[in-house]
């Protein structure tokens, strides 16, 4: 384990590894308690992941790297999801997507200066006849601008 993951963190992550190491197939399940408890799965942990599951580090990179889900390095309070699917994008997620990374001063898989939002692109939200649609957090939001997004970020992290 390494020494930019806190004790706390440390201590979690080794009990997903003992509780998963001997299930069928529990890469995935491992992987989301790592995830669903700490924010993120940490590349530093695969080689204990592949000692555990008797598999390669490249395996366990692969499965990581493979699904979008998945994140390597921590993320914001808050993370905000822009849909790029294509009835979003006949309705202007390109405009917005483009004015909110400007506003808040990152790209796709960044987080802003404060550690406040994440913006990560999604592939349909399922609120289609909203267009365009984010998620906040885990609220979807239909017919949105910039002016409405910057509203819903400054109401979550101020408010």
């Amino acid at each position: 384990m390494d020494h930019l993951l806190s004790q706390e963190q440390q201590t979690l992550i080794k009990a997903h590894i003992q509780a998963h190491q001997h299930v069928p197939g529990g890469l995935m399940p491992l992987l989301h308690a790592i995830q669903d408890d700490i924010g993120y799965v940490p590349e530093i942990i695969y080689p204990d992941i592949s000692k555990a599951l008797a598999l390669s580090v490249a395996e366990v990179h692969g499965v990581v790297s493979f699904y979008h889900h998945f994140r390597t390095h921590p993320i914001g309070k808050h993370v905000l999801q822009i849909c790029r699917a294509e009835s979003c994008q006949a309705m202007g997620s390109e405009k917005l997507e483009t004015e909110l990374k400007s506003r808040l001063g990152v790209d796709y898989h960044q987080t802003t200066q404060d550690g406040k939002v994440t913006l990560l692109p999604v592939y349909c939200l399922g609120n289609c006849g909203c267009s365009p649609a984010v998620m906040l957090n885990d609220e979807v939001y239909g017919r949105m601008n910039s002016e409405k997004v910057s509203e819903l970020i400054a109401e979550v992290c101020h408010g």
